[in-house]
């Protein structure tokens, strides 16, 4: 052919080519990150190496990556072969392209063709396609960096317009196109780093995870006895119609991610590591935000209100009570359909136990709670059963806490665990409404010309009223007793169960009847109780992390030791004791300056309204007519329950004035006494930290008030 194109070595029929392959591994890809194109790329070796703690990947099969490079889809004409052919013989005589070349791929990698005299531009395709490559990463970088700048000022127009909303009080001052703009990248680069980041630490034979597990466990889930996350391989096997793990919907695993997220949260918030549960609990928000959509399995739902619970639990500790409300709203809304599941009932407890801790701090006043029925609705009626988890989640006085007769006491087919849990429960929000009582009787003595309004009872006062041989306070801890009793004889021993005997002994030494005849007045088996539970935390420390109101409760058993320090103190100092009475003075002196310590360590690590009483050092130099320890120094707590084992050894009037004092004093303690102890209050990194993760629970929590308002 004279002039004509003509093609050398053309490839043999039925000899496969080589595929062409992404420029991207698959995961490089699928994250949308910068992948060098290395086998195995840098993402992928640097994952591999944080997952397995090496330093290094030589002699490592690649296979053990998992970096796999997929074939290039084809789109079109490929550049620098078709078109350049067609052109180059367009130029020469016009003549059409064989098909037998032009349809068939070039293997040589040179287009070999032949021009006619004085044509210039002989190109290979090689050299083509790296050019095309060139002008396309090019392009990508211009892309790059224009949205970088777009998020970047994005992102701090968001930080400022939070910051301002908070230090207005909550009120935006930013105008709503503005917000609404600014709304789609709120839930930015975080989310993938807290979550991916972090992983590892759900996988079971993972070392730093289950250490994280095993301070939630003997803390919060020593109490709560919540039954294991299934495996993702057990929960596709538990389905009524067993799945590959491969097909596992990916809702369906960020649910279960969300459930175990949000315990290794509480876990290093209990091991004070302050900064990792940050990122351990946005990771469980971006895991809820990801399965909120979609039509999860029934198996994990229980699953998913666990995670919503958890992390509720999660912004009280850090003091945002708000948030607890918010979330624990939000669980009692998915509870509401999860009749007829196993361990609801448990969960359910739970839940009541940390109630009672809420209904403390606020006194049983709900008129100071926050308003929330604007954002998360209160939960639609279900029906009149009220031992179904749909009724007890839909009763109205259980909306901001449950209240009123124990719902899962009353319902002999719950677990005998749960059972008690919610019977002590019951019995905390009893003395807390009579503490409340009482110290508005001593208002009203006080100021006999204002007497102000009468003392309003509560639902779980009218309820204890109503049925006071079975709901009052020294029943409910015998029959949660009987109840532990039961549970555990039907179960392993494996669990001691510290908390629970915990509880049920320092309700013991606060229901107990004093005597004037004893030393200090207090009784011999009041006297046992209070010091078998300081042995107790003193052996377990991290009791005083557990839910609930288990914190308040042990600082006032410390309190009544003190007392009974200065009842026994009067009688030493009269050389009227017996020896037995000087060795128990030794014991108790002891037990109280170990337990302040404890106490008062435990209390500086949180926020200011959360903080129990503060108390003063023993006065091992006082005189006769002293006291040991002089509790008139005591910063008292904000709630009226903890304030009256105080000032029991005041007057009335007295204890009344003291209250009203300790109440301002609360109320003013923000600015004067910060929490200087807080790492947020002075670490700027976690402050940013914590108010960019703020940013992605208030998405949450608008995405699902949208949903339940629907």
């Amino acid at each position: 052919m004279n002039g004509d194109y003509r093609s050398t070595n053309p490839p043999t029929a039925g000899v496969p080519t080589t595929p062409h392959l992404c420029a991207s591994c698959d995961r490089c890809r699928a994250r949308k990150t910068k992948c060098d194109g290395a086998r195995p790329c840098g993402n992928c070796a640097t994952k591999y190496m944080k997952k397995n703690k090496l330093t290094s990947i030589d002699g490592i099969d690649l296979s053990e990556f998992e970096c796999i490079y997929s074939p290039a889809k084809r789109r079109g004409p490929v550049p620098g072969r078709l078109n350049l052919t067609r052109k180059a013989t367009d130029s020469v005589d016009k003549a059409p392209v064989p098909n037998a070349v032009a349809g068939t791929p070039i293997e040589s990698g040179i287009a070999d063709v032949t021009l006619g005299d004085g044509f210039e531009g002989v190109h290979t395709v090689a050299e083509q396609q790296q050019q095309n490559i060139v002008n396309q990463i090019a392009a990508q970088q211009q892309q790059l960096l224009f949205l970088e700048k777009q998020i970047s000022s994005s992102m701090e127009g968001l930080v400022c317009s939070s910051q301002m909303e908070f230090e207005n009080g909550g009120q935006s001052s930013q105008p709503n196109a503005t917000r609404q703009r600014l709304e789609p990248v709120q839930m930015s680069m975080p989310k993938f780093e807290s979550r991916e980041e972090y992983s590892h630490l759900l996988d079971a034979n993972s070392i730093d995870g289950n250490v994280l597990r095993s301070y939630y466990n003997s803390s919060m889930n020593d109490l709560f006895y919540f039954p294991a996350i299934p495996t993702d391989v057990e929960f596709c096997e538990n389905l009524p119609v067993p799945i590959p793990l491969k097909l596992l919907p990916n809702f369906d695993k960020a649910a279960l991610q969300a459930a175990r997220f949000s315990e290794i949260a509480l876990g290093a918030l209990v091991n004070n590591q302050t900064e990792l549960a940050l990122k351990l609990s946005n990771a469980t928000v971006i895991c809820l935000k990801d399965c909120v959509d979609e039509p999860i399995h029934a198996n994990s739902r229980f699953d998913v209100a666990r995670a919503y619970f958890l992390h509720a639990l999660f912004r009280a500790y850090r003091g945002d009570l708000t948030r607890y409300f918010k979330y624990r709203r939000v669980c009692l809304t998915r509870m509401a359909d999860l009749d007829g599941v196993e361990n609801v009932e448990t969960l359910f407890a739970a839940m009541s136990i940390t109630d009672a801790w809420a209904y403390m701090l606020h006194n049983a006043n709900a008129n100071i709670l926050p308003y929330i029925d604007d954002s998360i609705p209160p939960v639609v009626a279900h029906g009149n059963n009220s031992t179904l988890p749909s009724s007890i989640a839909s009763d109205p006085n259980n909306q901001m806490w449950i209240q009123g007769a124990p719902p899962i006491f009353t319902n002999n087919k719950a677990p005998p665990k749960a059972r008690s849990l919610d019977a002590l429960a019951c019995a905390m929000r009893s003395c807390c409404d009579q503490a409340n009582q009482q110290f508005d009787g001593m208002a009203r003595m006080m100021n006999q010309s204002a007497p102000g309004q009468p003392f309003e009872p509560s639902a779980t006062s009218t309820a204890v009223m109503s049925n006071q041989n079975e709901l009052c306070s020294r029943n409910m801890v015998l029959s949660a007793f009987t109840l532990l009793q039961l549970h555990e004889a039907s179960s392993d021993t494996s669990n001691l169960n510290h908390a629970h005997h915990l509880i049920i002994t320092m309700m013991d030494a606060f229901l107990e009847g004093g005597d004037d005849k004893e030393p200090g007045g207090f009784t011999d088996s009041q006297i046992q109780s209070l010091m078998s539970a300081c042995n107790s935390v003193m052996e377990h420390p991290s009791l005083l992390f557990m839910a609930g109101p288990i914190y308040h409760m042990v600082t006032n058993v410390v309190v009544l030791l003190s007392h009974l320090i200065n009842g026994m103190h009067v009688t030493r100092i009269n050389e009227a004791g017996s020896d037995m009475e000087k060795l128990l003075w030794h014991e108790a002196v002891d037990a109280y300056v170990g337990m302040r310590k404890l106490v008062h360590m435990h209390r500086l690590k949180l926020p200011n309204k959360l903080r129990c009483h503060a108390l003063p050092r023993p006065n091992f130099k006082a005189a006769p007519g002293e006291p040991y320890i002089e509790l008139a120094e005591t910063l008292l707590c904000s709630c009226k329950g903890c304030q009256g084992f105080v000032l029991m050894a005041c007057s009335p009037c007295v204890a009344a004035e003291r209250a009203m004092a300790a109440c301002s004093n609360h109320n003013t303690a923000g600015p004067e006494f910060p929490d200087l102890h807080d790492p947020l209050m002075y670490d700027g990194d976690l402050m940013k930290l914590g108010k960019q993760f703020d940013l992605d629970d208030d998405e949450l929590l608008k995405v699902l008030s949208k949903i339940i308002s629907e």
